[in-house]
């Protein structure tokens, strides 16, 4: 993985307060692939103790994105056009985990995915999967 590539990357996420707000962090980058994690805070609930669908989607909708600006130019940021979110189970563990992943990178549009987990001492539990269409624009 080039150190300028992961240096960019670490950079965009630095600047976006929301993943400081919910503690998240870069775990992994590679070419086409980012991961992040969070935990599931007091601050990160919904009213029955859950994960909030919310800190489901945001890491997965960034995950996806980091994903996608691996493979574009260093002159080019991204934008999410549209995501969707399918949950699957409640929230329930320690921290979620979130895998973007590109799936066809275009000059336009690029197209990519994320499935988050809901990490149990360990033992990850898929929680949500999302599917969207990222958008290159100019720094």
């Amino acid at each position: 993985m080039d150190a300028k590539v992961v240096e960019r990357i670490q950079a965009s996420f630095q600047a976006q307060s929301m993943m400081c707000l919910i503690n998240a962090e870069i775990s992994n980058i590679d070419i086409g692939a980012v991961e992040i994690q969070a935990p599931i805070a007091d601050s990160t609930l919904q009213q029955q103790s859950f994960a909030h669908a919310g800190l489901a989607f945001t890491l997965g909708d960034s995950a996806a994105g980091f994903s996608a600006l691996t493979m574009l130019g260093a002159d080019q940021e991204v934008v999410t056009s549209e995501m969707k979110i399918h949950l699957l189970r409640p929230g329930t563990g320690k921290f979620l985990i979130a895998r973007g992943r590109v799936i066809k990178a275009g000059q336009r549009l690029v197209v990519a995915a994320a499935d988050v987990y809901d990490n149990h001492g360990g033992q990850e539990k898929l929680m949500a999967t999302l599917l969207g269409t990222i958008v290159p624009t100019p720094v």
